[in-house]
């Protein structure tokens, strides 16, 4: 449970950056969208939401489609 915690506080604070999201603070639905991808394919940068960002960023094509849509709706 913990650990999902880390997760779940990563992504809230990669989808509340500034310079992600243009001051877009993300959704509840947009965070859950994205814990999944962010725990399977960023796991090592948990805790370092710029390098979180660039890892789902760089795995784009293996993303689930409701994070895909949260990067899209945000132009990227």
């Amino acid at each position: 449970m913990r650990y999902l915690s880390i997760v779940a506080f990563g992504v809230v604070a990669m989808l509340s950056s500034g310079a992600v999201f243009a001051q877009h603070s993300g959704t509840k639905e947009e965070q859950s969208a994205c814990s999944r991808d962010a725990q399977r394919f960023c796991r090592k940068d948990l805790g370092n939401d710029g390098a979180v960002q660039s890892c789902l960023q760089m795995k784009r094509a293996s993303l689930s489609r409701s994070c895909k849509k949260v990067f899209e709706s945000h132009g990227m």
